[in-house]
């Protein structure tokens, strides 16, 4: 559980440290507008968070609701690399990347929950969110170090996607019997 909160850690911070940086480099040079347009994923986001959660208490489905948005999160990582020219084209992804990445987190802590219990749940639970501590610190950090290296961004989003791909992955790989309550 540790390992799959620290991917997806990862892509938190990763997006939400760069966002500004990487919407400014689209072409928007005003500070309120990089400002505002920051907003609008975070509003999509938000919209989402609560639909899918939604239907994963619907559907008594955990595994598949927390690592779908995971793999979205990567494509519009992945996407947002591709039109980093377009401002539209660039938010629509990030906006994309921003959904997948947020919905994640707050059905990921059903994940542990789920066979934790007692002491073993408080010491399980600090652990993860120790471990999603670091991530908060390296994501950030290594986007910043592999701009500085390659004078875009373009590497660091690579190496979050592959980190929301892991923690998608890793997730699907967690018995459904245990999960899915």
């Amino acid at each position: 559980g540790a390992l799959i909160y620290f991917c997806f850690v990862m892509g938190l911070y990763g997006v939400s440290f760069w966002l500004p940086t990487i919407i400014k480099a689209t072409g928007v040079s005003d500070p309120l507008n990089v400002g505002l347009l920051t907003a609008i994923p975070y509003a999509f986001a938000a919209a989402a968070m609560v639909l899918i959660g939604r239907s994963a208490d619907a559907r008594r489905e955990r595994r598949w609701h927390v690592a779908i948005p995971a793999f979205i999160g990567c494509i519009g990582l992945l996407l947002s690399t591709l039109y980093g020219n377009n401002t539209a084209l660039a938010m629509a992804s990030l906006t994309l990347a921003s959904i997948g990445i947020l919905t994640t987190l707050p059905l990921f802590w059903s994940l542990p929950t789920a066979f934790l219990s007692g002491t073993a749940a408080a010491a399980g639970i600090a652990l993860i969110n120790s471990l999603g501590n670091l991530a908060g610190f390296v994501s950030p950090f290594l986007v910043g170090w592999l701009k500085d290296t390659t004078q875009s961004t373009n590497a660091g989003m690579y190496v979050l996607a592959a980190s929301l791909v892991i923690g998608g992955l890793l997730t699907l790989s967690l018995p459904a019997k245990l999960v899915n309550k």
